[in-house]
Order: structure tokens, then C-alpha cells, then sequence
């Protein structure tokens, strides 16, 4: 990056990190992006799990062109009837399990969870807020309010009151779940704790002590949804409904758009008391959702969700015996590899950007690197970046 640019970066451009990466995207195809000096990097982090058909996907580019031509923004959102929304909400609707055939459109995930705790209140007439602990929701005060780590929360009190967090796959915590509960949220899988798991039976406990009590279920399915864990949502995977389950990140095909589904039933009651429970301008707008839709169809036509657990297992065959690794843990092509301690960590992060190699590590667990490249990503592309892991972790 020139210096004056690099220097404009850190001047202008707010910054929450004492130590961002500071490496310059020149442009970006398939698995790779390219540096303006030519060099090479996997893309092992797909834009946290954003460009999950890769880069520069040539249906997605088309439909943005095509969309980009007939037009843009009109109008705030759910007054017009725009059909890049309306064949996204239907197409998503019919993918989902029964029940879950209501979308409403945002502009991003923190944006989604924000709308799905309001929905839940405005539902059940409750206030209480359950979610796990080391858990990331986003960063606006109420999805901050159910992060479930008080590092990144203390500074930012007060937030939303009665909110309770428990641990997640911890059956006994099921009964802090009460009549007084609203919602519980949580992720089918705990991204940013580093790729944990549910127990044997665990999501099915907690979906039943919701409908015991008439407590909402909410699932965080930002990272985990659209293929990512081998299933189009972890909650196939797993084989339990929530009542609401929020998208992103790749929800958008590559541009910025979230959105929160629920029954009819339960999304109309922002429709009254008050009218326009909730509102937004720009959510769903209509290149973003036209977008997002080629993406899923791109998805959906090629198999690629077919393709996250294979070559999830294929990393992990071809990373765990070495001698630095302490553990692997995966869902699909979502993994967490554990090195044992955040200096090494760190040093594995250095060393894979050097070799070029863009990874990131995890919020709640600063002991791992992850892996979560586009699912277009073929054995051949595993094996070579998982050889310059290799050469990586030779140096811990």
C-alpha cells in the first residue's frame, strides 16, 4: 500500500483495531484477491463467511448490472412492491422449514437480531432476553446487549435490562428459561467461541423449554446459514424450527443485506400497536436482494453446500497430526484450529499473511485461526493452502 494511502487509512477511516491488517486489495476472483503489486492471497476467511460463492462471481455481477439499469432506491421499505424483494422473500421462504415464511429485509446482521428482539417483545408481551455466553450478536446497543461476553459490553452500559445469559450446551440452564422469557437467542453453532458444537440432544431440549414456557427461539444463523455448515441452514443440519431466525453475511451475495424470518402470524403484529413496529430505509434494497437471490440460485444450481463437509474434513485430515495443532473443530467448511495459546496464535496469523494467506482469528477464543473459505474452494485449492498452513505452523 503506498504510504501516503496507508497513512489516509489510519487518519480517515475509523478505526477500532490497534493492529489491522493494512494489506491493500487491488481485486478479488474466486478463492484469491490480489495486492496491487500482484500478489497472491487464499481468501480463508470469505469475508467472514460473506462470499461464500467466492469472488467476482460472474451471475451475481450480472444481476447487480441488470437491476443497477431498472433502478434502485424508490422508496422506504415495505410500501412498494419491488420484485427483486419479493422473488428473495419467496425463494427464501420456500427453502426454510414450515412456519418460517415471513421475511423481513435489513440492511445487516446486527440490524437483523436487533429486529428479531424487538419482534419477540412485541410478541409475547415479555421483556426477559436469554442468550449464550460467548456469543456475538453485533455491536449496536441491543444486539450488544445480548453478547455474551462483558469484555466487549462493560464499556458500553447501560444497555437493554433484563437480559440473562446461561452456557451454551449446559442442560441444567434450560430451566433459567422461565414464563417471564421472550426470547432466547443463540446460534446452532457457536461461530465466534471457535466452532462449537451442540450436544447430542441439546438443541432439542431447549426448543422444547421454549415452547414449555412460550418463549420465542431464535436462531443466529449470520455466519452459519446459506451452506456454510453443509446444510443450507444449521437448523436442517440439526433438525430443529426456531420461531425467528436471522440471515447476513452471505444472505447478500457479496453486498450488504440481512433480514429476520418468522411466521406471518408473528411478523404481523409490527403491523398494529404501533403501526410500522419497525422501520427501515434502505433495507432490502433492491440490488442488494437481487444480488443476494443470484447468489442462493448460484448456490443452489452448482451444489456447493454438498461441498462444505467434505472439504471441511479434507482441512482437517491434512492439518491435524501436526505437532502444533492442539485441536480441530468444524462444521462444514467452518474451523477452528487451535494452536494452544494466543502468542502462537498470533504468530500463525503473522505468518500465514506473510506467506499469503488471509485468516482471522476468533472473538471468544484467541487461540485459534479459522478457515472458512468460499465453498467454491476444490480439493486441489485445500491441499495447497493447507500445505502453506503446514510451512506456518512449522515455525510455532
Amino acid at each position: 500500500m503506498p504510504h501516503t494511502l496507508r497513512q489516509q487509512f489510519l487518519q480517515h477511516v475509523g478505526q477500532t483495531s490497534p493492529s489491522p491488517m493494512l494489506v491493500e486489495v487491488a481485486r478479488a476472483e474466486g478463492v484469491f484477491f490480489y495486492a496491487p503489486d500482484g500478489k497472491r492471497y487464499y481468501d480463508l476467511i470469505a469475508g467472514v463467511t460473506v462470499n461464500n460463492i467466492g469472488h467476482a462471481n460472474p451471475d451475481v455481477i450480472a444481476a447487480i448490472q441488470r437491476q443497477v439499469a431498472d433502478y434502485m432506491h424508490v422508496m422506504v421499505y415495505g410500501e412498494l412492491i419491488e420484485r427483486p424483494q419479493v422473488e428473495y422473500a419467496t425463494k427464501i421462504a420456500s427453502l426454510l422449514p414450515s412456519g418460517l415464511d415471513s421475511v423481513y429485509f435489513l440492511n445487516s446482521g446486527s440490524e437483523a437480531v436487533e429486529g428479531a428482539l424487538k419482534l419477540a417483545k412485541r410478541y409475547t408481551g415479555r421483556t426477559e432476553l436469554i442468550s449464550m455466553r460467548d456469543t456475538y450478536h453485533g455491536s449496536t446497543h441491543g444486539s450488544l446487549s445480548v453478547m455474551g461476553s462483558e469484555e466487549y459490553k462493560t464499556a458500553f452500559r447501560p444497555l437493554l435490562p433484563d437480559t440473562r445469559t446461561i452456557r451454551f450446551n449446559c442442560f441444567d440452564d434450560l430451566a433459567l428459561i422461565t414464563r417471564r422469557t421472550a426470547a432466547v437467542i443463540t446460534e446452532p453453532v457457536q461461530s465466534e467461541a471457535g466452532v462449537r458444537t451442540p450436544a447430542p440432544g441439546y438443541l432439542e431440549a431447549l426448543r422444547a423449554r421454549c415452547t414449555e414456557v412460550g418463549a420465542l427461539l431464535i436462531f443466529d444463523e449470520i455466519q452459519t446459514g446459506l451452506g456454510r455448515t453443509g446444510a443450507l441452514f444449521a437448523m436442517q443440519k440439526y433438525g430443529v424450527t426456531p420461531d425467528i431466525v436471522t440471515l447476513a453475511k452471505a444472505f447478500g451475495g457479496g453486498m450488504p443485506l440481512g433480514g429476520f424470518v418468522s411466521s406471518k402470524e408473528i411478523m404481523d403484529t409490527l403491523t398494529f400497536n404501533p403501526v410500522l413496529g419497525h422501520i427501515t430505509t434502505f433495507g432490502g434494497h433492491p440490488v442488494c436482494c437481487a444480488a443476494g437471490l443470484a447468489a442462493l440460485n448460484y448456490l443452489l444450481e452448482h451444489r456447493l453446500t454438498e461441498r462444505a463437509e467434505p472439504m471441511g474434513a479434507l482441512y482437517e485430515s491434512l492439518l491435524r497430526d501436526h505437532p502444533a495443532v492442539r485441536e480441530i473443530r468444524h462444521a462444514g467448511l467452518l474451523l477452528a484450529v487451535d494452536v494452544g495459546s494466543s502468542d502462537r496464535m498470533f504468530a500463525a496469523m503473522r505468518g500465514l499473511t506473510e506467506c499469503g494467506i488471509l485468516s482471522d482469528w476468533f472473538l471468544f477464543c484467541d487461540t485459534a485461526f479459522r478457515i472458512s473459505p468460499p465453498l467454491i474452494i476444490t480439493e486441489e485449492q485445500v491441499r495447497e493452502s493447507a500445505a502453506m498452513i503446514r510451512k506456518v505452523l512449522d515455525t510455532l
